[in-house]
């Protein structure tokens, strides 16, 4: 089971040019509350990114004009800090090859559409435990330097 205690203030970008996947994403992770800043294109997605640097992207691939795949690679080439953002891709392609695709343009997992809630969770919730983990690891040694 995953930890859904883990999305509690959790900060998601959500990217869906359809509203209906993307009102389904933000009521499924609010219900949890995890804070959810839905757009509609990977160009506003990218300018969002900087102002509001979310804990994790969720990214439609299939978008007019610049696609997921676009995004991603631009998220790839910003800071560290966001440049390293978990990131999900969502698709109706659910085949081996388009997740393959999806992972070496830079996605860290994919989830294939219709959107199953329960997956949505768990994904998300893992990923918010190992940013949880990381950052408390990150806190002790922190603390451990300072108390030398």
């Amino acid at each position: 089971m995953y930890n859904l205690q883990a999305l509690d203030g959790l900060q998601v970008l959500a990217v869906d040019d359809n509203t209906d996947s993307l009102e389904l994403i933000q009521f499924i992770l609010e219900m949890h509350n995890a804070q959810v800043t839905p757009v509609t294109c990977a160009s506003q997605a990218l300018q969002v990114i900087t102002q509001v640097k979310p804990d994790i992207l969720i990214s439609d691939i299939s978008m007019p004009l610049q696609d997921g795949y676009w995004l991603i690679r631009q998220v790839r080439n910003l800071t560290q800090e966001l440049g390293n953002i978990p990131a999900i891709a969502l698709t109706g392609h659910a085949s081996d090859q388009e997740r393959n695709l999806a992972l070496q343009a830079g996605f860290s997992t994919h989830i294939s559409k219709p959107l199953d809630p329960d997956v949505l969770l768990a994904t998300v919730a893992t990923f918010a435990s190992n940013l949880q983990s990381k950052t408390a690891s990150q806190q002790y040694r922190f603390y451990t330097k300072s108390a030398a």
